[in-house]
């Protein structure tokens, strides 16, 4: 297959690299493969809400509803 020079620059690809050909039934669509694909994802969500905080949030919010329904079953 032969990409276009200015899209090989363009998305650093080199000759060798691997390439994914996706087909949507009425067109494809041509992704590079990461050389290194854990460096490439490191930070792909940065500055974006954090799933842990809203995750211990929402814990929280759980273990409060469970004390008050405990409270009110105990035998006073």
């Amino acid at each position: 297959m032969v990409i276009p020079a200015e899209v090989r620059r363009r998305h650093n690809l080199r000759p060798g690299d691997k390439v994914n050909v996706v087909d949507y039934g009425g067109g494809i669509s041509i992704l590079p493969v990461p050389r290194d694909p854990i460096a490439d994802g490191l930070g792909i969500l940065a500055g974006g809400p954090s799933l842990t905080k809203a995750l211990l949030k929402e814990r929280a919010e759980e273990r409060r509803r469970e004390d008050r329904k405990c409270a009110r079953l105990r035998p006073r």
